[in-house]
């Protein structure tokens, strides 16, 4: 069933830049000139329900645009988008209720607060019924084995204990869809691994949507079937990982890494 519906999306965003040559500074504090960046151009593609797809480009692509419309935080210039039946941007207090997300460079999590006080604030912003939650927490501190450090300050927890805690906040009130933007950036591979065990469980055994945007190829590689690139703000790619592969591997074996830059340059990306 159809859960992740966009057509047509575009986003751009303007910046100001200093005029050139000679007093370009002096001119510059009394005219800028604008020029427009195009984000999104156009981009299309639906998600069923159940699915973890990767999303993948190189940097400036735009995938975390495509991930904040999604998420409701970006209104798009143009283009249709349905997320379990809404428009994320116009009903954001119910879309956000069914969704969760993860930034992998930003915290929804409390700095100074201990993790156990970030998830009770959490609790009540999602008006989760206090049996429901205290179940959920209870599953999600076992699977993801951060009940010791739950009385623990963020500020002290390493990147890869605070990303687990990221993880299980994004997860407590049981949302419909999961995005994942960079959720394993900066962890070592015990964490890599641990994290993708329990998101692959979280999406076998709970039904959860994922859309997982990184740079990291083996995330992709040991996570999802179906693989969508996107690039200069335009779907490129979408089809499953062997066919990608297939399509771009020059020598059988060879790492993943090497076959996404292959694409990438073959795209002129």
């Amino acid at each position: 069933m159809e859960q992740i519906y966009l057509s047509g999306i575009s986003k751009s965003f303007y910046i100001s830049k200093r005029p050139e040559g000679r007093f370009s500074a002096l001119r510059g504090a009394f005219r800028r000139v604008r020029e427009e960046v195009k984000a999104l151009d156009g981009v299309g593609f639906s998600i069923n329900r159940g699915e973890l797809v990767g999303y993948i480009g190189p940097n400036g692509a735009g995938k975390s645009t495509t991930v904040k419309v999604m998420s409701g935080i970006l209104t798009p210039d143009a283009g249709e988008c349905i997320i379990n039946g809404r428009v994320p941007w116009r009903e954001r207090v119910a879309h956000v209720a069914e969704i969760g997300v993860v930034f992998g460079q930003r915290s929804q999590l409390w700095w100074d607060l201990p993790v156990t006080d970030s998830f009770a604030v959490l609790k009540d912003i999602y008006d989760i019924k206090k049996g429901d939650y205290e179940k959920r927490l209870k599953d999600l501190t076992e699977a993801l084995d951060i009940g010791a450090i739950l009385k623990t300050p963020v500020r002290q927890l390493s990147l890869g204990l605070r990303m687990r805690c990221e993880i299980a906040a994004s997860l407590l009130h049981s949302p419909k869809i999961l995005f994942l933007d960079e959720p394993t950036i900066g962890l070592d591979s015990p964490s890599k691994l641990a994290l993708r065990e329990f998101l692959k469980n979280e999406n076998e055994l709970n039904g959860v949507t994922m859309i997982l945007t990184t740079h990291d190829m083996d995330d992709i590689n040991a996570l999802t079937n179906r693989v969508m690139v996107i690039g200069k703000g335009k779907i490129l790619f979408d089809g499953g990982m062997d066919k990608l592969i297939d399509r771009y591997s020059a020598a059988e074996g060879e790492n993943i890494d090497v076959i996404i830059a292959s694409m990438y340059r073959e795209m002129r990306l």
